[in-house]
């Protein structure tokens, strides 16, 4: 993925894309911070699951970012973040939508036969090993948690 985040900042420098430019140098950026963190911890550089982590992470704060920009009615400000989550949702895999959502966390609940809210964590986790980077696991959470009940 590194590369591709290479590639990618190379053809925006070309063509003189400023806003994307200034994108794909923060992802960057923050893949090296974590690479530099991992290392002081004594871990391996970020893996490409991580680094879609980071990306997610990085497309969440900007939505909330643009919501509070509205909010304070600096509309410009939000339109660029906008701008950037629409840049980072590129290199995230498409999300699944509600029904497939709904329908893999009822797939996981019986799996491990779960039967009340205690069983919830085992659950989410299984969730977020299979499916990194292309789910709310918020969204998940709630669904989980209604069929736990």
């Amino acid at each position: 993925m590194r590369e591709m985040f290479a590639k990618a900042l190379n053809d925006a420098v070309k063509q003189k894309d400023k806003r994307r430019i200034s994108t794909l140098r923060l992802i960057q950026t923050a893949i090296k911070d974590r690479d530099i963190a991992n290392r002081g911890a004594g871990k391996d550089p970020v893996s490409d699951e991580d680094i879609l982590l980071i990306l997610a992470k990085m497309a969440k704060q900007r939505a909330e970012s643009a919501k509070a920009f509205e909010e304070g009615n600096r509309l410009e400000l939000a339109e660029q973040e906008r701008e950037e989550i629409a840049i980072i949702k590129e290199f995230l895999p498409k999300q699944m939508c509600e029904d497939d959502v709904k329908k893999v966390c009822a797939e996981v609940v019986q799996e491990i036969g779960a039967d009340g809210l205690r069983d919830m964590g085992r659950c989410m986790n299984i969730l977020k090993e299979k499916f990194s980077g292309r789910m709310d696991f918020g969204k998940a959470s709630g669904i989980v948690k209604n069929m736990l009940r």
